[in-house]
């Protein structure tokens, strides 16, 4: 499979597979006569777990873990277990930040008139945070 199939089968831009390349979480595919990228099912199911560890967040040296485990038939569940309990674990801690930042936000909108005069309660609060 070259390059835009793999691409169209893994939702994965060609882009991005040839950065996943280039950092190493794809091994250098086969090329064929023509020079075309050939992408075996195995490379397309590793582009798989890719794309999807990005769409929960992972990072890439997070990927590259998990990836590491996938390819590693001597692993145990609690190796890849405790590797997305630290994930979602960093995830809590990202999403009570956000919410810290939201309410107060929210305190400084309500201070606000809304008005046409150019006192800003909004801007001074950042000022002052």
């Amino acid at each position: 499979m070259n390059i835009g199939q793999a691409s169209k089968t893994t939702g994965v831009s060609e882009r991005m597979i040839r950065h996943y390349e280039r950092v190493g979480l794809m091994p250098p595919t086969d090329r064929r006569d023509n020079g075309y990228r050939d992408y075996s099912p195995q490379s397309i199911e590793r582009l798989r777990i890719i794309a999807n560890a990005r769409g929960l967040g992972f990072s890439l040296e997070e990927i590259a873990t998990l990836l590491g485990l996938w390819d590693n038939r001597e692993r145990t569940s609690s190796e890849v277990k405790a590797v997305a309990l630290a994930h979602a674990d960093d995830l809590g801690r990202k999403a009570a930040t956000l919410e810290a930042m939201r309410r107060a936000l929210l305190e400084l909108a309500e201070g606000c008139s809304g008005d046409s005069r150019p006192d800003c309660p909004i801007l001074d609060g950042i000022a002052v945070s």
